[in-house]
């Protein structure tokens, strides 16, 4: 994406939406928080690459007595977590005022994902756009399905582009053996 193209940045509040996902909690409550994080990140990045969405999932020090930290898990997708007794919903609220002040005139979206509703409020009216934990897993979903869809109706690569799909069987054996070094 070139400098003056405008993005979208999505904040996610992720123990909020960890809470709030059926699924997550199982997840939580059966391998334990750190397990409910990766899945919650796996998602996102999938997500976050289809939407071509800068992504920053923020988690609070709740269970972390140390400094803030920015983790970069692929292009465009961070993974914060926040200094000790700071909340996520601070972090993000912070952030949305800051973006507010230095809007790019192009458009520049920010988007929060949370289901707290205090954050919400606070979060629209620095001017960010908010989704909520359910609809954030509707497109996550929907996003995942259009992705499968694709790859089924994408035409196969063919297999006789290889040279060894062409030979027969006896001359592949031996091409086998041979790379086999026997």
């Amino acid at each position: 994406m070139s400098p003056t193209s405008p993005t979208t940045t999505l904040f996610v509040d992720g123990y909020n939406i960890i809470g709030l996902w059926s699924h997550l909690r199982q997840i939580r409550q059966r391998d334990g928080l750190e397990s409910a994080r990766h899945s919650l990140v796996d998602a996102l990045v999938n997500y976050s690459a289809y939407q071509g969405f800068e992504t920053c999932v923020v988690f609070d020090s709740q269970y972390r007595n140390s400094r803030g930290q920015r983790e970069t898990i692929a292009n465009h997708f961070y993974i914060h977590y926040t200094d000790f007794n700071q909340t996520a919903d601070t972090f993000i609220e912070r952030q949305c005022a800051l973006r507010q002040r230095h809007a790019h005139p192009l458009g520049d979206r920010t988007i929060v994902a949370t289901s707290d509703r205090a954050q919400q409020l606070t979060v629209v009216g620095y001017g960010a756009e908010w989704m909520s934990a359910d609809q954030l897993d509707r497109e996550v979903r929907r996003a995942k399905q259009q992705v499968r869809h694709r790859q089924r109706s994408s035409p196969k690569r063919s297999s006789r582009r290889f040279l060894s799909s062409r030979l027969d069987p006896a001359a592949r054996q031996q091409l086998s053996k041979f790379l086999k070094g026997l």
